[in-house]
């Protein structure tokens, strides 16, 4: 029989708010994983805050709605907060109850500040790489580097004369006509955002303010463990995976794969100076490649060039589902905060897959 439209909804709910979420929702495993890693930086969030006044949101909520932005690419903290309201599963995830109120979303702008100061976001990405390799997931042997333009908050009509005269331009939206104009990172600069550099990725391609996206990978199952973010420089990239691998290095025989970019006599120098292996790809176009027979006839460097290219699904991650293509925050550090906070989120899915894979 047909049932009753009946438009009075009952005045309680007898449902708890954890089982309405499915036993295999694939967020199940994350939240465990979270919690863990959370629990374990107890301490440093306790020194964050003043042991006296009003008791503030509880932080580790905010990272977890945080992380909810990331892996369901919300583009504002606003659309967040609307979501949380009404989502249950995501009030499940931060720890929230069915009649708990939704904080305002300048709340994150606020505590911003406190997280960069305290680096939450480089403890938050530690935590969950210590959790991979508490169950034996990453290499220490074999690794892979590159780096990423990320675009930053800024037109190109903001990048102007360091020496301009702000003040003859009129409203938000001024006019400027730089055609024909020769503009360079050491002459210009943008005033949306300062720290943001003109770069190019390669001959033909349009040049855009940028800054650039640095990660290691460990070859056995692609997860990230370091990260950096620097200004988009033509040496970026071979001077942040020579400090990530200074990092990792202690006098143990390791190999690093590349790509061609990285072929410079200095950088392959620094490798081998740390007793690593560069599996890099030869760059024969115009010059001599540093790589020579010595490492290209062992089938290990064949491997690492087919692994390598497993990166790319790091920052195609990043850019599409962490919504980082272009940034949302100015300056370096800002960018540097979310781009570390994006990899752990990856980190954290990639955990989720690894070990549903592997079963109980």
């Amino acid at each position: 029989m047909r049932g009753n439209d009946a438009t009075q909804q009952p005045m309680f709910s007898y449902v708890s708010l954890e089982s309405r979420i499915p036993e295999d929702h694939p967020l199940r495993p994350v939240r465990r994983m979270v919690d863990r890693v959370l629990g374990g930086m107890s301490e440093e969030f306790a020194a964050m805050y003043s042991r006296v006044g009003r008791p503030s949101i509880a932080p580790e909520r905010l990272l977890r709605a945080l992380l909810l932005q990331v892996l369901y690419t919300i583009r504002s903290e606003r659309m967040l907060m609307e979501q949380l309201d009404y989502n249950l599963l995501f009030r499940w995830f931060v720890g929230l109850s069915m009649d708990d109120v939704v904080w305002d979303h300048s709340t994150f702008t606020k505590n911003r500040e406190r997280f960069l100061q305290s680096d939450v976001a480089d403890s938050l990405f530690r935590e969950v790489v210590a959790l991979a390799d508490e169950a034996g997931l990453l290499s220490d042997e074999h690794f892979t580097v590159d780096g990423t333009l990320i675009d930053a908050w800024a037109s190109l009509k903001s990048f102007r004369r360091k020496d301009d005269d702000e003040s003859s331009g009129k409203g938000k939206n001024t006019p400027v006509d730089f055609h024909g104009e020769q503009r360079r990172n050491d002459t210009h600069e943008s005033t949306t955002d300062p720290e943001a550099r003109l770069y190019r990725k390669g001959q033909g391609k349009e040049s855009r303010l940028s800054y650039m996206g640095h990660a290691l990978m460990e070859n056995r199952h692609g997860l990230v463990v370091d990260t950096r973010l620097t200004q988009a420089t033509g040496t970026a990239e071979r001077e942040a995976g020579a400090q990530m691998m200074s990092a990792v290095s202690g006098g143990k025989r390791l190999t690093l794969a590349a790509d061609k970019s990285y072929d410079t006599t200095e950088f392959v120098g620094t490798l081998r100076t740390l007793h690593v292996t560069p599996h890099v790809t030869q760059n024969n176009t115009r010059r001599r490649s540093a790589i020579d027979g010595r490492t290209v006839r062992h089938p290990g460097y064949q491997v690492s060039q087919r692994v390598r290219k497993r990166v790319e699904e790091i920052f195609g991650w990043i850019k599409t589902v962490g919504n980082l293509r272009k940034t949302r925050h100015r300056g370096l550090d800002r960018v540097a905060w979310m781009f570390t906070f994006t990899a752990a989120a990856y980190n954290l899915v990639r955990l989720r897959t690894i070990l549903t894979e592997a079963g109980p």
